[in-house]
């Protein structure tokens, strides 16, 4: 069984919509099936990353939270 890369990308202060934009973009960097963990803060974006990835066609497989964070891994769709 192979390993899955997870890529990181730590958006922890940075206002809405920019942390969706940027997700998006290293989304868009990614082979499909490729992971990535995203941190973000509580509130707005919490609420509406996971929801604007998955729109786009991506897999939300987990949504954590760390302390005062969420972890959020995204498996890019095709």
């Amino acid at each position: 069984m192979s390993a899955e890369k997870t890529y990181l990308l730590d958006l922890r202060g940075i206002i809405c919509p920019i942390n969706f934009v940027k997700t998006k973009l290293k989304l868009e960097e990614l082979a499909v099936g490729e992971l990535l963990e995203v941190l973000l803060d509580e509130g707005e974006p919490i609420r509406n990353v996971p929801r604007s990835a998955q729109e786009e066609g991506h897999n939300i497989l987990k949504v954590e939270r760390v302390g005062s964070h969420f972890k959020v891994l995204i498996k890019k769709g095709a």
